[in-house]
């Protein structure tokens, strides 16, 4: 086959790129290209930062901050919203200069090459009380908690994020 008729082919799979690409598609692209993920740091007063649970069969078990990754044309100021509202059912604001730019090569075939873009956010609203850990054992995969400061169960990419999220404000 050549490879204007499999590109057609691996074409036909995609409805509508903005909205997100079908899984098998994106594992496909993701083996190829970096992808560009923008990750939500939010501290409180206490200077405390808002971690998610995380449990998947790419980063493990751990922490994480508010993350996601840019779809095709898609801005940034669109992926906040839409990483708030999906992961902490809340509305956020962010400083529009990226705190740090990381990249991050992992072993693995599939969702192995990334650019980090780490901002400082502010949460407009209270994070969602339904997805809140409530210290009843072990948190469930999306359920957020404020950290006073970096620990071990932080999943292993975001030791690059590390000295901010030990920092105060």
């Amino acid at each position: 086959m050549k490879i204007e008729g499999m590109f057609y082919q691996i074409e036909s799979f995609i409805k509508n790129p903005t909205a997100g690409l079908p899984e098998k598609v994106f594992l496909f692209l993701s083996k190829m290209t970096p992808l560009i993920h923008i990750d939500l740091l939010i501290k409180n007063e206490q200077s405390e930062t808002l971690l998610i649970w995380r449990d998947d069969q790419y980063y493990g078990h751990g922490g994480h901050v508010p993350d996601g990754i840019i779809r095709y044309k898609e801005s940034i100021a669109n992926r906040f919203r839409k990483v708030a509202m999906t992961e902490l059912n809340a509305e956020v604001d962010f400083k529009p200069t990226p705190l740090s730019i990381n990249e991050i090569i992992v072993i693995r075939t599939e969702r192995g090459y990334f650019i980090f873009l780490l901002y400082e956010c502010e949460l407009l609203m209270p994070p969602g009380e339904k997805l809140k850990y409530k210290d009843n054992g072990n948190p469930k995969n999306g359920e957020w908690i404020w950290h006073k400061k970096y620990s071990n169960n932080i999943i292993k990419v975001h030791e690059i994020s590390r000295k901010f999220i030990d920092e105060t404000r």
